[in-house]
């Protein structure tokens, strides 16, 4: 079966390989969009990111396609939003006080399944040797390992020694080597070097700034002295982010040393929000919620000649658009289906987007309450209730899904809090629901959200939880407690 969709990719090069970019992925884990300086982060110190967003693009508008790890990495690959492959959450997507929930989720695919063409599939058919380098967190239940999905190259590491392909779980590194950030990276470079004739694909994804933070002595040292004011949790997250940042500039340094800068294509971003370690504000809500807190991410892109250094873009964009960015980059196309759309357009300054709208669709549970999350989340200690949500311009609307399915829906829709509704441009931090005020452009986002699960074919639950129990005993579990984030 997969070798057959394989070959429906029907992936044509259209440009010469000496003139294909390489192409160089980043991706941070859990790492907030207020956590770089260029974003004006209060104690984290990113200086070689900063460099970077100098010499190419920012995207100021630039989203996760999920809240949390494992569906934002399995939208990345695959180039579909979570209805496609269902891969919703982290493990289930029945997290939390069953008591408090009004509906029976739609259940979790564990990982992503060998069946969905990636990005390295794709890549690797068009003439690119491929690496994925870092966390995978897809080879769940039902999921494939990194060499079933078109990876020629694939490791990992905490820096202490090479794991099992496609483990999962979370641990500190080595004291010279938090959370493994040097040796995945020296690892990436081994795998450029060893193909800098090219063209290459290298998805690097990195465990920081996932917990446990961890951090070198002499960066918490260094930041202690330089911020005394620091609480013990927020030098440890700064030191860790500081660390990070740094393994990044081994990178780029080596890029320079081999003289491949100008024809490689790099983008950095994260995965999902900030834990509540480092609040967002003024963005609302962190991981695993879908307030912008949750899911607005760092963004660069450098691509010499292409790329004006020092830009910004604000046009919303999302991790699914990587996909066909690439395959544009590389000069080639595929019949797959793709929920995504080519950024170079907008990297080259010359377009804009075809695209109206992007989505989101978690139809399950997460506990765990965040920052400024909805009154009855926090009251229940939940992140996240079944919700889908639409940005559409400057507008944003999540629609509730227990009040829509369960309390009249649209007939009652000026009363049952089945929907809100957010200009960005006016309240980046989601304080003015404008559902009530502004009932015009409430229907037409709503409707455009309803048009869109039909096009996906999202499962939207539906059938009450038999358990549920309004007068249930409140069991709220505070943040950072249990393994699956």
């Amino acid at each position: 079966m997969r070798q057959t969709l394989l070959l429906l990719l029907s992936l044509i090069a259209t440009v010469a390989s000496a003139e294909r970019p390489n192409i160089i992925l980043i991706f941070a884990d859990d790492l907030g969009w207020k956590d770089v300086g260029y974003q004006g982060s209060s104690f984290c110190e990113t200086p070689v990111l900063d460099e970077l967003a100098k010499q190419g693009m920012v995207f100021s508008n630039a989203y996760a396609a999920a809240g949390n790890c494992a569906p934002s990495r399995a939208c990345l690959l695959s180039g579909n939003y979570t209805p496609r492959h269902h891969v919703y959450a982290v493990g289930s997507t029945n997290r939390g006080n069953q008591l408090q929930q009004r509906l029976i989720p739609v259940p979790n695919k564990g990982g992503l399944a060998e069946s969905n063409i990636t990005i390295a599939d794709a890549l690797k058919n068009a003439g690119y040797k491929t690496a994925h380098v870092g966390k995978w967190h897809l080879d769940g239940p039902g999921g494939a390992k990194p060499s079933d999905q078109g990876f020629d190259l694939t490791f990992d590491s905490f820096g202490e020694g090479k794991l099992k392909e496609g483990s999962e779980g979370n641990k500190a590194g080595s004291p010279s080597d938090p959370k493994g950030v040097f040796a995945l990276t020296r690892k990436a470079i081994e795998f450029i070097e060893a193909n800098k004739e090219g063209p290459f694909f290298c998805y690097l994804a990195h465990h920081a700034i996932h917990t446990p933070l961890q951090g070198r002595p002499e960066s918490l040292q260094m930041l202690a002295a330089k911020n005394p004011e620091l609480s013990k949790g927020q030098l440890m997250y700064a030191a860790c982010t500081y660390d990070f940042d740094a393994s990044v500039g081994m990178l780029l340094d080596k890029l320079r040393e081999l003289k491949l800068d100008d024809n490689t294509l790099l983008v950095f971003t994260s995965d999902n929000g900030a834990t509540q370690a480092s609040p967002q504000e003024p963005l609302r809500g962190s991981k695993g919620g879908y307030y912008e807190g949750g899911i607005r991410e760092p963004f660069i892109v450098r691509w010499p000649g292409v790329t004006k250094p020092g830009s910004v873009c604000d046009e919303p964009v999302i991790n699914v658009d990587l996909f066909p960015t690439f395959l544009a980059a590389a000069g080639a196309t595929t019949e797959k289906t793709l929920d995504g759309e080519s950024l170079l357009p907008l990297l080259r300054g010359d377009g804009t987007l075809k695209r109206q709208a992007i989505h989101w669709h978690f139809p399950g549970y997460l506990d765990r309450p965040v920052i400024r999350g909805r009154e009855l989340d926090v009251m229940t200690g939940f992140r996240s209730r079944p919700v889908s949500v639409i940005r559409k311009g400057d507008w944003k609307l999540h629609l509730f899904l227990e009040e829509w399915q369960l309390d009249g829906g649209r007939e009652e829709i000026a009363t049952n809090h089945a929907v809100e509704l957010y200009n960005l441009k006016d309240d980046i931090g989601e304080h003015n629901n404008l559902a009530a005020s502004n009932p015009v452009k409430r229907d037409e986002l709503l409707n455009d959200l309803l048009a869109w699960h039909q096009s996906v074919d999202a499962i939207v639950p539906s059938e009450p939880n038999p358990k549920y129990d309004p007068n249930a005993p409140q069991k709220v579990r505070k943040s950072g407690k249990g393994k699956k984030k």
